[in-house]
């Protein structure tokens, strides 16, 4: 089976909607998705009722799902780590011990604009818009992502 976790920063807004997303593409008997987040504040925690409500507009439940902090034991376990933004991704590698951890790392975007190293906008502090517009460049990069896998 094929473990691949998604990354951002407090892991309530991005990563859980990528890893919802994710899920609903590929087969869970083949493919194992989860999510993680760089800082700890919100271990335990649901994520963003914006990224539920999103979710839920789209056919998605993430209300499973509790907020993790990142650790290098994540290297051992997953196969892929797509990570949100390039902030996050110095996070992670910052973590690595050998070049193949870091090769598992990838900006999560590189997946629809390779090469242009984007960063999927943190939508904490914006509108309803932003959490709408990042569900739908996650949707784009997991599509790739689930036909790659």
């Amino acid at each position: 089976m094929k473990k691949v976790l998604m990354v951002c920063l407090g892991n309530i807004c991005r990563s859980p909607l990528a890893e919802g997303i994710l899920k609903s593409k590929v087969d869970s008997n083949r493919i194992e998705v989860s999510s993680a987040g760089t800082g700890g504040w919100h271990v335990g925690e649901l994520p963003d009722p914006r990224s539920i409500e999103v979710a839920n507009a789209h056919g998605l439940d993430i209300t499973d799902q509790r907020g993790k902090q990142f650790s290098t034991y994540d290297f051992e376990i997953y196969d892929h780590i797509f990570v949100m933004d390039k902030s996050n991704y110095r996070d992670v590698i910052k973590l690595a011990t050998t070049p193949s951890e870091e090769k598992k790392v990838q900006l999560i975007l590189e997946e629809i604009h390779p090469g242009e190293k984007r960063d999927v906008p943190d939508p904490y502090h914006g509108g309803d818009q932003g959490f709408k517009d990042v569900y739908n460049m996650l949707d784009a990069a997991c599509d790739k992502i689930a036909r790659r896998l």
